[in-house]
């Protein structure tokens, strides 16, 4: 560890002291927080916390050092824009790790930081809600002012920066990890790239399906063209109701193709059908969050990363809602069954996190199939 001494500076004023870990310099960003108890690595590299510094609520963080083949970013690179921590434990133990955590945010130049009164934090976001705030080891004022100064994340379209710039295919399934044999590739899905996780590919691969991944930009027209059994829309970071080019590119495929979305996915799916979304005051992160299914009754423990939500309200008439948050009875699903097209807002494909879900990505076959 570096010994200097650190600060985490919140918008409002809020400062607590720690120790600088990970790059040298100051790193400024929305302040959240995420209550799971494992999968800190699959924290750093999920695109959807681009533009975030984001609070492990676990006390001890960086146990297990990081495992090259658990990045869930497709490149292989964090994605926060900080992380904040309250032990970062120097010397990991697992045969697994390549490198400690310290190693890794300092080669990839993530400024992060430690000892903080991680409690104190998560209490303070979850009452004064989200904000964006300032990490780095200079003066304390300077790093206020920096939070006050960033731009707010409503409004934000972040799709442009995590996207791909160019179409690619992908391979590989879950190998090891898989619960059942991967099914022959039958389905071509063309799938929309905001900022996706790597096992949501794996599980669509998985499932059966041949894998085209696209740009967040790519029109309508240019996706029809390439003939898909299924499209797919991932989820991203930032404000949905912001990326209007893919509400428009949804729009042109509602009911010509069937349609599955996830997180980002879900809002975007039903800003498309003409409802509204908004920003919660501190959303929904971690591997523990409570839904019901309200087609079963069934409750799963699901993996989520959000800090916007559908509006209920805004949905009826337009879509059915299927699922339901436990916590706030927000809404975590949808379907329009005439038009061949469902969305969840949490994130079935776990990594890392409980395996619940995963029957959404058998779902979305039997909808290419006809049933």
């Amino acid at each position: 560890m570096s010994g200097r001494v650190a600060y985490l500076a919140l918008a409002d004023g809020l400062v607590l002291q720690g120790e600088a870990l990970g790059a040298e310099g100051t790193a400024v960003g929305e302040a959240v927080f995420t209550t799971g108890m494992t999968g800190y690595q699959e924290v750093l590299t999920d695109p959807s916390f681009h533009g975030q510094l984001v609070a492990m609520t676990a006390a001890q963080i960086g146990n297990t050092g990081i495992v090259n083949e658990d990045a869930e970013s497709v490149d292989d690179r964090p994605r926060v824009a900080g992380f904040i921590v309250n032990d970062a434990c120097p010397e990991p133990s697992s045969w697994r790790s390549a490198e400690s955590l310290h190693a890794y945010l300092a080669r990839h130049r993530i400024v992060a930081i430690s000892g903080v009164d991680t409690r104190t934090l998560t209490r303070h976001l979850r009452d004064h809600g989200a904000q964006n705030a300032a990490i780095g080891a200079g003066d304390p004022e300077a790093l206020l002012r920096a939070a006050r100064a960033a731009r707010p994340m409503a409004g934000l379209d972040l799709v442009r920066e995590v996207s791909p710039e160019v179409p690619y295919t992908f391979t590989e399934g879950r190998g090891a990890w898989a619960d059942r044999p991967a099914a022959a590739p039958r389905h071509h899905v063309v799938a929309i790239d905001c900022g996706l996780k790597r096992n949501i590919l794996r599980c669509l691969v998985d499932a059966g399906c041949r894998l085209t991944v696209v740009p967040a930009t790519t029109s309508a027209e240019a996706i029809l063209a390439l003939e898909p059994d299924g499209v797919f829309l991932s989820n991203g970071p930032g404000d949905p109701a912001a990326v209007t080019y893919l509400i428009e590119t949804v729009r042109g495929l509602l009911g010509k193709k069937p349609l599955f979305g996830i997180c980002l996915g879900h809002q975007i799916l039903a800003l498309a059908l003409g409802a509204t979304t908004y920003k919660l005051k501190f959303g929904h992160r971690g591997c523990n969050q409570p839904v019901i299914d309200l087609t079963t009754g069934r409750v799963e423990i699901t993996t989520q990363n959000h800090g916007f939500a559908v509006d209920l309200h805004s949905l009826a008439g337009k879509a059915e809602t299927t699922h339901l948050h436990l916590n706030d009875r927000t809404s975590e699903g949808l379907a329009v069954p005439a038009l061949r097209a469902f969305s969840v807002q949490y994130h079935p494909e776990a990594a890392a996190g409980p395996h619940d879900s995963m029957y959404l990505f058998d779902r979305f076959v039997g909808l290419m199939q006809g049933r």
